[in-house]
């Protein structure tokens, strides 16, 4: 292997851990200048940061590749299945309950 190609596989594996560190300082940063002025919420420092940044990743998976990829696959599956049983009448009247649902908007029920 040349050196060349040496420099790209070190930058390679370089990079993510060296963005995750950047991301956690701007979150601290971002916490720090904001909420603590709006919501009265306490500073934190570059560990929290971190680790407020890893638990929102992991609950809203955020990871951008195959995490949580099979519980969609199966939400999906689930539903294909459901909707193969019902009659065409049902899923008229299913899909006319989603768009009732849908379109009254978030905040107002």
């Amino acid at each position: 292997m040349n050196n060349k190609h040496k420099k790209s596989w070190i930058l390679i594996l370089l990079c993510p851990p060296l963005i995750f560190l950047a991301v956690a300082f701007i979150v601290m940063q971002l916490w720090n200048c904001i909420l603590p002025e709006i919501l009265g919420v306490k500073m934190i420092n570059y560990w929290q940061a971190m680790g407020i940044l890893l638990l929102s990743k992991i609950l809203f998976g955020g990871f951008n590749g195959k995490f949580g990829q099979g519980m969609r696959d199966m939400k999906e599956k689930h539903m294909q299945s459901r909707m193969e049983g019902m009659t065409d009448e049902e899923k008229e009247k299913f899909k006319e309950i989603w768009k009732q649902k849908c379109s009254a908007g978030f905040f107002q029920k």
